[in-house]
């Protein structure tokens, strides 16, 4: 017996005060409506409904049960109700992770200006370089960088763009030691390394115009996993560092470090944002997703175009 549907025929009923009249404003038979009342009263052992020729009226006992039946029904009806609202109206608490330095640099001005957009959605943003279960851990949305195609997996991912790595050294350090014009020259220079999931150890897989070339690594005095963390380092003038995009572009902007071999890029990452279903997508994830693909691609131009200003590069030394 669906008991649920049951009470919602018997409420009815009750209303109208006539099977036939409650059948046909369910659009189903008196026939079916009959029997599900009394399905109703076979559960629950007790006579809910008088009935006459002409029309049915509630026992005692059918007074006390529509009334919580009512109560229950609104109940559901309500939460059907916001339900169908989470597929239509962003609202309640986002939850979002993205690795530390890309977070910083791109993900937290998007939240901005997505809340300032949607005011009833709450987000709560981790930055972290652990690479999160969004289902064990309940997050809505994570974004990740990879340098390889992701693995098979029943999260949905779409592609937001493309960040890459350049190598930089502060203007300091570059008069002592003198600039590196070629790959092989960096193995004269102190090289700081950043060590990330996304990241080889101990060698630079770098493009330029001669194609692909890999730099081993000579052993390094400073290492850390953070991006930022590194650029500081590299203003310290200790040496020359392998920086992502979101960190170099502001210490390039303001002098603090130069580009060096500004003909070469490193480590190219796609950014992905990923999330558990496309069907019936909660709209806050639907949203912020459709505003992560509009954003992102934007700030990662900016940045783009940013280190190709002449500027940002080293001078012939």
């Amino acid at each position: 017996m669906d008991t649920l549907n049951c009470m919602r025929i018997f409420a009815r009923v009750a209303e109208e005060g006539s099977f036939t009249a409650a059948a046909h404003r369910l659009d189903i038979t008196t026939a079916f409506a009959s029997r599900a009342v009394a399905s109703l009263e076979t559960h629950l052992q007790t006579r809910l409904l008088n009935r006459s020729t002409r029309r049915v009226a509630l026992t005692e006992a059918g007074e006390r049960y529509l009334r919580r039946c009512e109560q229950i029904l609104a109940y559901i009806d309500q939460a059907e109700a916001e339900a169908g609202d989470a597929q239509a109206l962003p609202s309640g608490r986002l939850r979002v992770h993205a690795t530390t330095s890309f977070g910083q640099a791109y993900v937290v001005p998007a939240v901005m200006q997505y809340q300032k957009r949607y005011l009833s959605v709450s987000v709560e943003l981790t930055l972290s370089q652990h690479v999160p279960d969004l289902l064990d851990e309940g997050y809505d949305v994570t974004l990740q960088l990879s340098s390889t195609a992701l693995p098979d997996s029943a999260l949905v991912s779409q592609t937001l763009g493309v960040v890459h790595s350049v190598l930089c050294a502060s203007p300091g350090y570059l008069r002592e030691r003198g600039t590196p014009h070629s790959v092989a020259e960096l193995a004269d220079h102190a090289c700081l390394q950043l060590i990330t999931p996304v990241f080889p150890r101990e060698r630079w897989h770098l493009e330029g115009p001669g194609g692909a070339e890999t730099f081993e690594l000579p052993p390094s005095t400073f290492q850390v996993n953070v991006a930022d963390a590194l650029a500081a380092a590299l203003r310290e003038g200790v040496g020359i560092g392998s920086l992502p995009m979101s960190s170099a572009v502001p210490a390039l902007r303001n002098g603090s470090l130069l580009r060096v071999l500004p003909d070469y890029r490193l480590q190219q990452l796609r950014v992905y944002a990923m999330y558990a279903s496309r069907q019936y997508l909660d709209a806050k994830i639907r949203t912020f997703v459709d505003f992560l693909k509009e954003s992102i691609p934007q700030a990662l131009a900016a940045d783009e175009a940013a280190l190709s200003m002449p500027n940002h590069c080293t001078q012939a030394a």
